[in-house]
């Protein structure tokens, strides 16, 4: 049994379940593994879920439908039209209204003897040691590099359980994270990739029913360590190919000199600019000099008065079809390298992408070539749909 475990057993030892309640669980309370004594450790448990999209949006429904007793949520964004595709504690309805509010309201809904405790706003280095500290375990929602280096580290410092999942197109995977029992999120991920590197779901896209399967699954693994029951997947990491519908396991050991939960943890240096992360956002460069990104005033201004320009497209063509700017030219960010030649030296050209981090990386690569008067669109298209083209899709 983990140290957790026992703390929420010694927790519950002074709470009861009343009639409305055994009813409501008694297929758990038939579960040997269970029964009883586990519902009420359920009831006594504080988990703290870090972003409510696709991956939060299923793991909450089930925390709370199996009663754990305190929920606390962070979240910071809205509900938009192209969350409702995959993540399911929102309607129609909820369009424009604030996620956090709106998640808190349905999962009341769904078990009001639970206690939904709402943290507003992104969470940092500042702040989070202090919010951990409240919950027994994380689980983990959002969809970046920084945030989940953060939540790992400072769930290792507090020797809390961090249950990780990410999703991405039609793959997805999941483990636990839990120093000194099994590794850090970091033996597994020792630094984050570099902007653009890696997309993010609404750069790659997703399979809309891929975020239920993987956040079931730590849901499942979140309850298994609440109760002390079965083999949590720590030291494990699952992955699933929906398209094959494959599951796969691959063994993880702990690294020795993890800057994390190793001996690197002592190198001021190994953790960099990963501490200074935000909920679900990309991680982000430092701000480009001025000379490599234009203003959205400016472009618009260069569109009206016809000033010549090549415009430049690096997202996918997927994402070319559900939108774009009329005369831009697409040239996917991984194909560039090879395309640089069809590019002008004596003409500007503006890139943009979906919301300026692969279109910066694309600038970064035409200075380098010679190409000095390549500028980032700053915001990218939805920023440009935002203030000058409101009839083009969003995504």
């Amino acid at each position: 049994m983990y140290p957790i475990t026992t703390t929420i057993a010694a927790r519950a030892r002074g709470t009861e379940l009343g009639a409305a309640e055994k009813a409501r669980y008694s297929r758990h309370l038939l579960l040997p593994e269970i029964g009883l004594d586990g519902q009420l450790r359920l009831k006594s448990a504080r988990v703290l879920i870090v972003g409510l999209g696709g991956l939060g949006s299923p793991a909450s429904l089930y925390l709370a439908a199996a009663g754990v007793g305190t929920l606390g949520l962070v979240e910071f964004d809205q509900v938009e039209a192209s969350n409702l595709q995959r993540q399911v504690l929102y309607t129609e309805a909820d369009i424009g209204a604030p996620k956090l509010a709106t998640a808190a309201a349905r999962l009341r809904q769904l078990n009001s003897a639970i206690v939904v405790e709402q943290h507003p706003g992104r969470i940092d280095a500042s702040s989070v040691a202090k919010l951990v500290a409240g919950y027994d375990l994380v689980l983990d929602g959002t969809d970046n590099f920084a945030t989940r280096f953060l939540l790992s580290d400072t769930c290792t410092q507090l020797a809390k359980p961090y249950i990780y999942g990410s999703i991405l197109r039609f793959a997805g995977q999941a483990s636990v994270f839990y120093p000194p029992h099994g590794p850090c999120y970091r033996c597994l991920f020792p630094r984050s990739p570099g902007p653009g590197e890696v997309p993010s779901c609404g750069e790659g896209g997703v399979l809309g029913v891929l975020p239920a399967q993987i956040g079931a699954i730590q849901a499942t693994e979140a309850i298994k360590v609440l109760l002390g029951i079965g083999t949590p997947l720590i030291g494990r990491l699952l992955t699933l190919d929906a398209l094959t519908m494959q599951f796969s396991e691959y063994r993880l050991e702990r690294d020795p000199e993890c800057a994390g939960c190793g001996a690197g943890l002592n190198n001021p240096g190994a953790r960099s600019f990963e501490m200074d992360a935000v909920v679900s956002a990309p991680a982000c460069p430092s701000l480009p000099p001025a000379d490599l990104e234009i203003g959205l005033a400016e472009f618009y201004a260069m569109r009206v008065h016809g000033v010549a320009h090549v415009l430049i497209d690096v997202r996918s063509a997927a994402e070319f079809a559900i939108c774009h700017i009329q005369g831009s030219r697409l040239i996917p960010l991984g194909e560039l390298p090879q395309r640089l030649a069809e590019l002008p030296e004596d003409c500007p050209v503006i890139v943009h992408c979906k919301a300026g981090s692969r279109s910066l990386t694309a600038v970064q690569l035409m200075h380098r070539a010679g190409l000095h008067q390549a500028r980032s669109l700053h915001g990218g298209i939805l920023a440009w749909a935002d203030a000058y083209a409101p009839d083009l899709a969003k995504y």
